[in-house]
């Protein structure tokens, strides 16, 4: 046992002994006491009442409780360390739900519904056998054997709880273990009874997934497993490549779990994750074959973009502006790359910078993890240019300030100098500013909008004030 949180364990040991109840530490902080991870989440089962146990114990630590009653549960938080209390359980499902019947049980009802052997690992916290291992299924065979395996039956237990599949699937990336066969192709035979279940707790686990050091692992199981058809099928279309007249393609699915592997060497950013898993969404849908050229993918980042809402809809994943980053990297990943393949002016780059704004830094770490093939001088070439680009990056918004930029000119500004009403000359007018701004015509600032904002309200007819 992790005597770090002895104190606390002591606590607990003590109020149940006075309580005539039995206490254990049980599941991942257990699990992880011999993985020798750090975790500040204990999870104590009872035999007997949980919230009246953590209640007690609250009392004596001098802290709050927060109880869910209709959960059973209860939980405290002690000097960064988050406890939760549950009584003993034994569960029994419906076909058509993943909620349980809950019963009243004993300890090795509780490791019994547990998901995984590693998971169902208990520590004692009674006087006479305090810290004690309880491992009735072997688990510690298993975390040393690095391997993923259910307590019970593993159709039993995915079909009760579907949610379990996924998580399977998601400690096999975390820990780099294996899941034995008879539990992945129990998946394979379970992997209907995913649709029972709530995108939203599917989503927490695809998160962790994408959030792994490599989460191709978790990406690839979910595919050989069936999985991935249900959870997100237009990343499944992605698979396969073809040849015509001696050309072909690589295959875009292998790539994109490339490109996000990449990325997670680089950035732990979820959402920039995201964009990395879906930046080739819509090259099914554009795929063309091209005589005497070969395939073409052409606007597959604009057709992507607009995919990215319908599919965070479809996930029920929230459209704010996380999804609004995510649209944005997709629709903009091949910008730097059409940068690298040509001489690179300094317009070009102020467009890159006015339309990346502040997540510009981000799309470069997008675009160089776009980087996958496997000739190494092609690689060394275009990591070469890209640090080219990043260098005129600086460089011009150094000199120029685009990358927040805020045009000069407004439309109020434009109907009190001309003395107009509103109307599509307003429009025309900041729109020209800004081009002229962002081509090096003029300089980002006020008087020489204003100053061209003249020339060509002559030309176009607008009448002027006196100014």
């Amino acid at each position: 046992m992790n005597f770090l949180n002895k104190k606390i364990f002591s606590i607990i040991s003590r109020e149940a002994r006075d309580s005539n109840v039995r206490a254990y530490v049980i599941g991942g902080y257990v699990r992880d006491c011999f993985l020798k991870r750090k975790s500040k989440d204990i999870d104590i089962v009872v035999e007997g009442s949980g919230i009246e146990l953590a209640e007690r114990v609250a009392k004596e630590l001098g802290v709050k409780v927060s109880v869910f009653r209709n959960f059973g549960t209860a939980m405290l938080k002690s000097r960064n360390i988050e406890v939760e209390f549950v009584g003993a359980r034994k569960e029994s499902y419906r076909l058509d739900s993943r909620k349980p019947i809950v019963e009243d049980g004993s300890l090795v009802d509780d490791q019994l519904r547990r998901d995984f052997t590693i998971n169902a690992l208990a520590f004692s916290l009674q006087e006479e056998d305090f810290g004690n291992l309880v491992d009735p299924f072997g688990g510690v065979k298993d975390l040393q054997a690095g391997l993923i395996r259910t307590p019970l039956n593993p159709d039993n237990t995915y079909s009760d709880d579907p949610l379990r599949m996924i998580r399977a699937i998601r400690f096999a990336a975390q820990l780099s273990f294996t899941i034995v066969p008879e539990s992945l192709d129990s998946i394979r035979r379970n992997r209907e009874r995913l649709k029972i279940l709530s995108f939203e707790r599917i989503n927490d686990e695809i998160n962790k997934i994408l959030l792994t050091s490599k989460p191709s692992v978790g990406f690839y199981l979910l595919d050989s497993t069936g999985l991935l058809d249900i959870i997100l099928p237009q990343l499944v279309k992605l698979k396969g490549a073809e040849t015509m007249e001696g050309k072909g393609h690589k295959d875009n699915f292998s790539h994109t779990l490339q490109v996000l592997d990449n990325l997670a060497e680089t950035s732990d950013n979820l959402w920039l994750r995201w964009a990395a898993l879906l930046h080739d969404i819509a090259k099914p849908a554009t795929k063309n074959f091209e005589p005497g050229i070969g395939w073409t993918f052409h606007g597959h980042e604009f057709i992507g973009g607009k995919m990215v809402p319908k599919i965070f809809q479809q996930m029920k994943m929230p459209l704010n502006e996380k999804m609004k980053y995510v649209q944005k990297m997709v629709q903009l990943h091949l910008r730097p790359i059409a940068l690298v393949q040509e001489e690179v002016s300094d317009s070009a780059i102020r467009r890159l910078l006015f339309d990346a704004g502040d997540d510009i830094d981000d799309l470069m770490l997008l675009c160089e993890a776009d980087i996958t093939s496997k000739n190494e001088k092609t690689v060394k070439k275009h990591k070469n240019n890209f640090a080219l680009v990043r260098d005129k990056l600086v460089e011009v918004e150094a000199k120029d300030t685009v990358r927040n930029f805020h045009n000069p000119i407004t439309g109020e500004f434009i109907m009190e100098r001309y003395d107009i009403s509103p109307g599509r000359e307003i429009g025309i007018m900041k729109e020209y500013i800004k081009n002229a701004i962002l081509d090096g015509v003029i300089g980002n600032n006020a008087e020489e909008a204003v100053a061209l904002m003249d020339k060509k309200a002559a030309e176009i007819g607008l009448l002027t004030k006196q100014v």
